[in-house]
Protein backbone atom coordinates (compact mmCIF):
# COMPACT_ATOMS: atom_id res chain seq x y z
CA UNK A 1 0.00 0.00 0.00
CA UNK A 2 1.37 3.46 -1.24
CA UNK A 3 2.20 6.31 1.12
CA UNK A 4 -0.30 8.03 -0.38
CA UNK A 5 -3.57 5.67 0.56
CA UNK A 6 -2.60 6.06 3.85
CA UNK A 7 -4.33 9.39 4.14
CA UNK A 8 -8.40 9.12 4.23
CA UNK A 9 -9.79 9.19 1.08
CA UNK A 10 -12.57 11.39 2.01
CA UNK A 11 -11.75 14.68 1.53
CA UNK A 12 -14.87 16.41 2.51
CA UNK A 13 -14.10 15.43 6.19
CA UNK A 14 -11.07 17.81 6.55
CA UNK A 15 -12.82 21.12 6.91
CA UNK A 16 -15.13 18.91 9.14
CA UNK A 17 -12.26 18.22 11.25
CA UNK A 18 -10.63 21.35 11.07
CA UNK A 19 -12.90 24.33 11.38
CA UNK A 20 -15.17 23.28 14.49
CA UNK A 21 -11.63 22.29 16.61
CA UNK A 22 -9.93 25.69 14.82
CA UNK A 23 -13.07 28.19 16.27
CA UNK A 24 -13.22 26.12 19.78
CA UNK A 25 -9.47 26.86 19.75
CA UNK A 26 -9.25 30.66 19.16
CA UNK A 27 -12.79 31.43 20.96
CA UNK A 28 -11.01 30.58 23.96
CA UNK A 29 -7.03 31.05 24.84
CA UNK A 30 -5.07 29.00 22.15
CA UNK A 31 -1.74 26.87 23.56
CA UNK A 32 0.51 24.49 22.62
CA UNK A 33 -1.79 21.92 24.35
CA UNK A 34 -4.38 22.85 21.28
CA UNK A 35 -1.59 21.79 18.85
CA UNK A 36 -0.86 18.44 20.79
CA UNK A 37 -4.86 17.61 21.11
CA UNK A 38 -5.38 18.62 17.07
CA UNK A 39 -2.38 15.73 15.93
CA UNK A 40 -4.55 13.46 18.34
CA UNK A 41 -7.88 14.44 16.52
CA UNK A 42 -6.47 13.36 13.44
CA UNK A 43 -4.56 10.50 14.09
CA UNK A 44 -7.68 9.29 15.54
CA UNK A 45 -9.76 9.94 12.39
CA UNK A 46 -7.14 8.27 10.02
CA UNK A 47 -7.28 5.53 12.50
CA UNK A 48 -11.02 5.01 12.70
CA UNK A 49 -11.34 5.14 8.99
CA UNK A 50 -8.62 2.58 8.52
CA UNK A 51 -9.94 0.22 10.75
CA UNK A 52 -13.34 0.92 9.81
CA UNK A 53 -12.38 -0.14 6.02
CA UNK A 54 -10.20 -3.55 6.99
CA UNK A 55 -13.60 -4.82 8.91
CA UNK A 56 -16.02 -3.59 5.83
CA UNK A 57 -13.81 -5.16 3.48
CA UNK A 58 -12.64 -8.09 5.55
CA UNK A 59 -16.36 -8.98 5.73
CA UNK A 60 -17.84 -7.56 1.52
CA UNK A 61 -14.32 -7.70 -0.92
CA UNK A 62 -14.07 -11.21 -2.52
CA UNK A 63 -9.95 -10.38 -2.67
CA UNK A 64 -8.47 -10.98 1.02
CA UNK A 65 -5.54 -8.57 0.42
CA UNK A 66 -8.10 -5.61 -0.57
CA UNK A 67 -8.60 -5.64 3.77
CA UNK A 68 -5.55 -6.67 4.83
CA UNK A 69 -3.86 -3.37 3.24
CA UNK A 70 -5.37 -0.91 5.69
CA UNK A 71 -4.19 -2.97 8.92
CA UNK A 72 -0.59 -1.36 8.79
CA UNK A 73 -2.04 2.02 8.54
CA UNK A 74 -4.62 1.55 11.26
CA UNK A 75 -1.92 -0.03 13.69
CA UNK A 76 0.67 2.35 12.73
CA UNK A 77 -1.84 5.39 13.14
CA UNK A 78 -3.28 3.69 16.36
CA UNK A 79 0.32 3.48 17.92
CA UNK A 80 1.32 7.40 17.47
CA UNK A 81 -2.49 8.01 18.87
CA UNK A 82 -1.50 5.99 22.07
CA UNK A 83 1.99 7.78 22.23
CA UNK A 84 0.58 11.04 21.81
CA UNK A 85 -2.43 11.02 23.63
CA UNK A 86 -1.35 9.12 26.88
CA UNK A 87 0.44 12.30 28.19
CA UNK A 88 -2.31 14.60 27.21
CA UNK A 89 -4.60 12.34 29.30
CA UNK A 90 -1.68 12.88 32.25
CA UNK A 91 -2.22 16.35 31.83
CA UNK A 92 -5.93 16.73 31.22
CA UNK A 93 -7.89 13.76 32.69
CA UNK A 94 -10.89 15.45 31.75
CA UNK A 95 -10.57 14.29 28.24
CA UNK A 96 -11.07 10.66 28.75
CA UNK A 97 -14.92 11.71 29.10
CA UNK A 98 -14.79 13.59 25.89
CA UNK A 99 -13.44 9.77 24.55
CA UNK A 100 -16.41 7.98 26.06
CA UNK A 101 -18.66 10.37 24.62
CA UNK A 102 -17.64 9.94 21.20
CA UNK A 103 -17.68 6.14 21.16
CA UNK A 104 -21.09 5.97 20.67
CA UNK A 105 -20.78 7.99 17.31
CA UNK A 106 -17.92 5.51 16.16
CA UNK A 107 -19.63 2.50 16.91
CA UNK A 108 -22.78 3.71 14.49
CA UNK A 109 -20.22 4.99 11.94
CA UNK A 110 -18.40 1.54 12.21
CA UNK A 111 -21.91 -0.51 12.47
CA UNK A 112 -22.86 0.82 8.91
CA UNK A 113 -18.93 0.67 7.57
CA UNK A 114 -19.90 -3.42 8.03
CA UNK A 115 -23.03 -3.15 6.13
CA UNK A 116 -20.67 -1.14 3.35
CA UNK A 117 -23.21 1.60 3.61
CA UNK A 118 -20.89 3.92 4.74
CA UNK A 119 -22.77 6.73 2.39
CA UNK A 120 -26.01 6.54 4.02
CA UNK A 121 -27.23 10.44 4.71
CA UNK A 122 -27.40 8.81 8.80
CA UNK A 123 -24.08 7.57 8.50
CA UNK A 124 -22.54 11.20 7.63
CA UNK A 125 -25.07 12.89 9.70
CA UNK A 126 -23.76 10.93 12.75
CA UNK A 127 -20.19 11.80 12.31
CA UNK A 128 -20.25 15.35 12.66
CA UNK A 129 -21.53 15.32 15.34
CA UNK A 130 -18.63 14.12 17.61
CA UNK A 131 -16.39 16.60 14.94
CA UNK A 132 -18.47 19.84 15.96
CA UNK A 133 -18.00 18.69 19.30
CA UNK A 134 -13.90 18.82 19.10
CA UNK A 135 -15.70 22.93 19.30
CA UNK A 136 -16.30 22.24 22.98
CA UNK A 137 -13.53 20.38 23.48
CA UNK A 138 -10.87 22.95 21.97
CA UNK A 139 -12.82 25.63 23.90
CA UNK A 140 -12.11 23.44 27.24
CA UNK A 141 -8.91 23.00 26.81
CA UNK A 142 -8.58 26.89 26.69
CA UNK A 143 -10.34 27.63 29.82
CA UNK A 144 -14.19 27.95 28.24
CA UNK A 145 -17.22 26.76 29.42
CA UNK A 146 -19.48 24.57 26.94
CA UNK A 147 -21.99 27.24 27.94
CA UNK A 148 -19.99 29.82 25.79
CA UNK A 149 -19.55 27.90 23.08
CA UNK A 150 -22.71 26.24 23.00
CA UNK A 151 -24.30 28.60 19.92
CA UNK A 152 -21.06 28.39 17.87
CA UNK A 153 -21.28 24.62 18.58
CA UNK A 154 -24.79 24.59 16.70
CA UNK A 155 -24.55 26.48 14.16
CA UNK A 156 -21.52 23.88 13.13
CA UNK A 157 -23.77 21.20 13.37
CA UNK A 158 -26.24 23.59 11.22
CA UNK A 159 -23.90 24.34 8.78
CA UNK A 160 -22.29 20.85 8.26
CA UNK A 161 -25.27 19.05 8.39
CA UNK A 162 -26.31 20.88 5.08
CA UNK A 163 -23.08 20.28 3.44
CA UNK A 164 -23.69 16.53 3.96
CA UNK A 165 -26.76 16.59 2.23
CA UNK A 166 -26.24 19.59 -0.36
CA UNK A 167 -22.93 17.07 -1.25
CA UNK A 168 -24.93 14.18 -1.91
CA UNK A 169 -27.65 16.18 -3.91
CA UNK A 170 -24.61 17.33 -6.28
CA UNK A 171 -23.32 13.64 -6.92
CA UNK A 172 -24.23 10.96 -5.62
CA UNK A 173 -28.23 12.09 -5.01
CA UNK A 174 -28.07 13.96 -8.36
CA UNK A 175 -31.14 12.82 -9.94
CA UNK A 176 -33.19 12.58 -6.45
CA UNK A 177 -35.38 15.11 -6.70
CA UNK A 178 -37.16 14.46 -3.84
CA UNK A 179 -33.49 14.28 -2.08
CA UNK A 180 -33.05 17.89 -3.39
CA UNK A 181 -36.03 19.42 -1.97
CA UNK A 182 -35.29 17.69 1.36
CA UNK A 183 -31.87 19.20 1.05
CA UNK A 184 -33.64 22.56 0.60
CA UNK A 185 -35.95 22.34 3.13
CA UNK A 186 -33.36 21.34 5.59
CA UNK A 187 -31.43 24.76 4.71
CA UNK A 188 -34.31 26.91 4.89
CA UNK A 189 -34.84 25.82 8.43
CA UNK A 190 -31.36 25.89 9.16
CA UNK A 191 -31.18 29.51 8.08
CA UNK A 192 -33.93 30.35 10.32
CA UNK A 193 -32.43 28.61 13.01
CA UNK A 194 -29.21 30.54 12.39
CA UNK A 195 -30.86 33.11 12.38
CA UNK A 196 -32.01 33.22 15.72
CA UNK A 197 -28.74 32.03 17.19
CA UNK A 198 -27.23 35.03 16.01
CA UNK A 199 -28.46 37.14 13.27
CA UNK A 200 -24.95 38.02 11.62
CA UNK A 201 -24.92 34.25 10.82
CA UNK A 202 -28.20 34.69 8.04
CA UNK A 203 -25.54 36.11 5.83
CA UNK A 204 -23.63 32.85 5.40
CA UNK A 205 -26.68 30.40 5.76
CA UNK A 206 -28.34 31.99 3.50
CA UNK A 207 -25.54 31.48 1.02
CA UNK A 208 -25.51 27.83 2.25
CA UNK A 209 -29.41 28.07 1.16
CA UNK A 210 -28.83 29.49 -2.91
CA UNK A 211 -25.90 27.09 -3.18
CA UNK A 212 -28.25 24.07 -2.56
CA UNK A 213 -31.29 25.36 -4.57
CA UNK A 214 -29.54 26.75 -7.17
CA UNK A 215 -26.28 24.91 -8.13
CA UNK A 216 -27.93 21.09 -8.05
CA UNK A 217 -27.83 19.78 -11.39
CA UNK A 218 -26.01 21.96 -13.16
CA UNK A 219 -23.14 19.61 -14.09
CA UNK A 220 -20.10 21.51 -11.64
CA UNK A 221 -17.20 19.28 -11.42
CA UNK A 222 -16.37 17.43 -7.69
CA UNK A 223 -13.81 19.41 -7.58
CA UNK A 224 -15.39 23.12 -7.65
CA UNK A 225 -18.27 21.49 -5.49
CA UNK A 226 -15.31 21.25 -3.19
CA UNK A 227 -13.94 24.32 -3.55
CA UNK A 228 -17.04 26.34 -3.28
CA UNK A 229 -17.57 24.04 0.08
CA UNK A 230 -14.10 24.85 1.32
CA UNK A 231 -14.44 28.88 1.12
CA UNK A 232 -18.25 28.61 3.11
CA UNK A 233 -16.06 26.83 5.67
CA UNK A 234 -13.91 29.32 6.09
CA UNK A 235 -16.53 31.80 5.98
CA UNK A 236 -18.18 29.93 9.17
CA UNK A 237 -14.89 29.89 10.63
CA UNK A 238 -14.55 34.03 10.24
CA UNK A 239 -17.77 34.50 11.45
CA UNK A 240 -17.83 32.15 14.30
CA UNK A 241 -14.41 33.86 15.47
CA UNK A 242 -15.75 37.18 14.81
CA UNK A 243 -18.75 36.93 16.74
Amino acid sequence: MSRSKWIPDQHGAWAMLAVPFAAGTFLGDAGWLHLLLFVCWLLAYAAAFHLQQHLRLRRCSRNPRAAERHLRPFLTFAAALILLGTPLLALRPWLALAVAAALPFFAVNTFYALRNRERALVNGLVAIVPACAMLLVALRLGGGTPGQGAGAFAACLLYFGGTVQYVKSMIRERRNRRFLHGSIAYHGAALVCATLLSPPLAVLFVLCLLRAALLPGRGLRIRTVGLIEMGLSVLLLVTLLAL
